[in-house]
C-alpha cells in the first residue's frame, strides 16, 4: 500500500510505501524535513496532521504535551500513514534553515575510489543525525590535527552516512592522517553544515553545473538530491580536472547520462589551471543552454569561481541565478 503525503506550507507531495515512517518516506523523496534523530527521542520532527489517518509504528521516548496531542501532533519518525494525509511540518528551504551542529562520528569505511582517491565514509549516532542540504560542506577534526573542510558527497536522504572525497596527494595534515593512520571505528568530530551552494528546488530552469577536481563531491550530492526530487529540467554537468587530478567517478557520471534522458555529462581537462581556465569556461558557455535562462552552480577554488562567475555574467546570466561555493582547502 502507498499513500500520498502533502505538506501544507510548501505544497510538496510524496508517497509512503509499506511500513516506512513518514519521515523515511520524505527522505527517500528528497524532502528536507526537520529532524535530529531517528529514534523518537528529540522531538524535532513533530508535525500536525491536518487531515488523514496515521498510526504509531515504533516506540518513542519524547513526551508530547497534552495540548500537542489535542492538535493532532505526531512524531514523523514514529508514525506511518494509513491514508492520504495533509501534514503541517517544518521543512528546510535554504541553508539558513539548518542549524550548525557538532557531532561525534565514527569512521565507517575507508575505500579507494581509484589509486589516487579515497571515499571516506563517516557514520553518525542514530540519536544525533546530521541535518544538511545537498551541496553543503562539513568541517572534520581529529585531536591534534588541523581541521579540514570538505564537500559532503552523499545525499541528505541519509544523514547518518556521510561521504567525503579525498585526494591522496593532498598535503593537508588531515588528508595525510587519513591516508597513513586512520582506522575504521575511529572517532572524529564534525561541525556544520556550512556553505550556501544548495539546490534551487522550485526552479524549472535548465541547470548548468561546473566543478573542479574533488569539489565534484558537492555536485554529486546535489544531483542525487535532484534525482530523488524527480526534477524534470535538463542538467548539464561539466567536471574540470587540473593537472595531476582525474575524473575519479567518471563511470558513475556516465551511468547518470545513460539512465536520465535530460542529463548531460562532459569531462574536461586543464593543464595550466588559471591561465587555461578562462578558455575552458568560454567553451562551456558556447555549448550551454542560453545563459539568461539557466541556474548556474559553481564549486571549486576561488580563482575558478571568480573566472566562471565573471564570464557568465558578461554573457547575461543574472546574478541571482548563480550559486557558488569556493573553498580552497578542499582542492589540493
Amino acid at each position: 500500500m502507498s499513500f500520498k503525503i502533502e505538506l501544507k506550507t510548501s505544497g510538496h507531495c510524496f508517497e509512503t510505501i509499506g511500513e516506512e515512517s513518514i519521515l523515511e518516506a520524505g527522505f527517500r523523496s528528497g524532502i528536507n524535513l526537520a529532524y535530529s534523530c531517528l529514534s523518537g527521542s528529540c522531538g524535532d520532527c513533530r508535525a500536525k496532521v491536518i487531515s488523514g489517518d496515521v498510526e504509531k509504528n515504533g516506540h518513542y521516548d519524547f513526551a508530547l504535551t497534552e495540548a500537542e496531542k489535542l492538535q493532532n501532533t505526531i512524531l514523523l519518525c514514529r508514525n506511518k500513514a494509513k491514508s492520504d494525509c495533509i501534514i503541517d511540518a517544518v521543512e528546510a528551504r535554504n541553508a539558513t534553515d539548518i542549524p550548525e551542529q557538532s557531532i561525534q562520528v565514527k569512521v565507517a569505511k575507508i575505500e579507494n575510489i581509484t589509486e589516487d582517491y579515497i571515499n571516506l565514509q563517516l557514520r553518525t549516532p542514530r540519536t544525533k543525525v546530521l541535518r544538511f542540504l545537498a551541496g553543503q560542506q562539513i568541517q572534520v577534526s581529529v585531536k591534534g590535527i588541523e581541521s579540514y573542510t570538505s564537500g559532503i558527497a552523499s545525499c541528505p536522504c541519509n544523514g547518518m552516512i556521510l561521504q567525503m572525497h579525498l585526494y591522496k596527494n593532498d598535503t593537508h595534515p588531515f588528508v595525510q592522517y587519513v591516508v597513513q593512520q586512520m582506522a575504521v571505528g575511529e572517532s572524529l568530530t564534525i561541525q556544520g553544515p556550512v556553505g550556501n551552494l544548495t539546490l534551487e528546488e522550485d526552479s524549472s530552469r535548465p541547470i548548468v553545473m561546473i566543478a573542479v577536481d574533488t569539489a565534484f563531491a558537492s555536485m554529486k550530492s546535489i544531483i542525487e538530491h535532484a534525482i530523488a526530487l524527480d526534477l524534470q529540467q535538463a542538467i548539464h554537468l561539466y567536471w574540470i580536472v587540473t593537472k595531476r587530478h582525474q575524473h575519479y567517478h567518471d563511470n558513475y557520471c556516465r551511468s547518470w547520462e545513460l539512465a536520465l534522458e535530460t542529463f548531460v555529462y562532459q569531462p574536461l581537462n586543464v593543464e595550466s589551471e588559471e591561465s587555461d581556465m578562462g578558455r575552458v569556461i568560454d567553451a562551456i558557455i558556447a555549448r550551454s543552454p542560453i545563459e539568461t535562462e539557466i541556474d548556474l552552480y559553481l564549486s571549486g577554488p576561488k580563482y575558478f569561481t571568480n573566472i566562471a562567475h565573471d564570464k557568465f555574467v558578461q554573457h547575461g546570466t543574472p546574478l541571482q541565478r548563480i550559486f557558488e561555493e569556493n573553498s580552497d582547502n578542499i582542492i589540493a
